[in-house]
């Protein structure tokens, strides 16, 4: 039996340890290059429009992508020189590899224990309503909106079913036609050393037909990209990394399906004066030298917008911590403190007049300079 020869992170050109992530990016951008519609009449693009869609096919899914990298990883594609139970090239040495080391008969066996898997799934697959998928954003919230509350306006990049066409891909009143690619089944075959395997046709999208004229708001996706923008309350007291999930937000469901979910992640922005730590807020404030050895009284500003007036002792030493109860975040029922540390500030420069009585201060205290 022969074997492929396709290496499917080549033709994505990913890494083969690329994230999901990295790998769906790939593919839409390839086969956005090497869509038939933007290819007609060639059919170099669309020879590599099916590779592609053949490698997200297996690399998307992770119970796939694992088998093949078993498959690959024991050298199934070239079998680093060899074939399994042959010998490798210039010994006499013959190879003990065994794909029942994988718990299965055969080469041919693990693919179709990976692609049978994957068209039982796709025929589960409801043929009516489907609810939409779940959208996740990452919102920037201010450190005051995120401390006491308040709203934040989202503007979320969603996918949504064009509106023009219904979400068909074909402009209004376009005549429909039998796919070629598929020949109206929706599904096209391709070999897997000696045997076929069935996925959605990349052409059509399963549809087994395809439009003369593709819907002009969407460019025959079937869906269009857009700003949905909003506002999203910010709870008191969320801290970078808090969620909230929005039910009914995320994108619009497919024959009359209900909406997915947004779900917001907030990012709060540092402020210039205020720090978090847990439910404490922590500043610094400036004093002189002569308030730090003489004593003052100073205002503090607090999150909750109003001063408050701090007592600062003859004698404070450099970053001095004082606390001012219940001036912190109040979350879940606890609210936290706000610790003040001061920053004793010396002057840059004295007069001449300046400079003699701080000598006269010294030796009047006993100090050496």
């Amino acid at each position: 039996m022969t074997t492929t020869d396709k290496d499917y992170y080549a033709i994505l050109g990913v890494d083969p340890k690329a994230d999901p992530e990295t790998i769906k990016k790939a593919y839409r951008k390839l086969a956005k290059q090497y869509h038939p519609d933007a290819n007609p009449n060639n059919p170099k693009a669309s020879e590599r429009f099916k590779d592609v869609g053949e490698a997200n096919a297996i690399l998307s899914d992770p119970r796939k992508r694992a088998k093949y990298d078993q498959v690959r990883k024991l050298g199934a594609f070239g079998f680093g020189g060899a074939r399994p139970g042959g010998t490798r090239p210039g010994t006499q040495q013959s190879t003990s590899f065994s794909f029942e080391d994988l718990g299965v008969g055969g080469f041919s066996d693990i693919f179709t224990s990976i692609f049978d898997r994957g068209k039982k799934e796709e025929a589960r697959k409801p043929s009516g309503p489907a609810r939409g998928e779940n959208v996740e954003y990452t919102v920037e919230v201010p450190f005051m909106v995120a401390a006491t509350g308040g709203k934040a306006p989202v503007s979320v990049p969603i996918n949504e079913e064009c509106a023009t066409c219904g979400g068909t891909g074909g402009a209004p009143g376009t005549t429909w036609k039998q796919c070629d690619e598929c020949r109206g089944s929706g599904t096209v075959s391709f070999g897997q050393g000696g045997f076929a395997v069935s996925r959605p046709c990349p052409a059509c999208v399963g549809r087994g037909r395809r439009a003369e004229k593709v819907c002009g708001a969407c460019g025959g996706d079937g869906k269009v990209h857009q700003n949905r923008k909003l506002e999203v309350t910010v709870p008191a007291g969320v801290d970078t990394g808090s969620k909230v999930r929005l039910t009914g937000r995320g994108e619009r469901g497919t024959k009359g399906g209900a909406p997915g979910d947004l779900i917001i992640t907030f990012k709060v922005v540092p402020h210039r004066f205020f720090r978090r730590e847990g439910n404490d807020i922590h500043v610094t404030v400036p004093v002189n030298l002569v308030q730090a050895m003489l004593g003052s009284r100073i205002r503090v500003s607090t999150i909750s917008g109003r001063k408050v007036v701090l007592r600062v002792p003859p004698g404070t030493q450099p970053s001095t911590r004082f606390r001012i109860r219940g001036q912190g975040i109040s979350r879940e029922g606890r609210r936290g403190d706000q610790f003040v540390e001061v920053k004793v500030e010396v002057p840059e420069s004295l007069t001449e007049e300046q400079q003699e009585q701080m000598r006269e201060f010294a030796e009047s205290s006993g100090m050496k300079w």
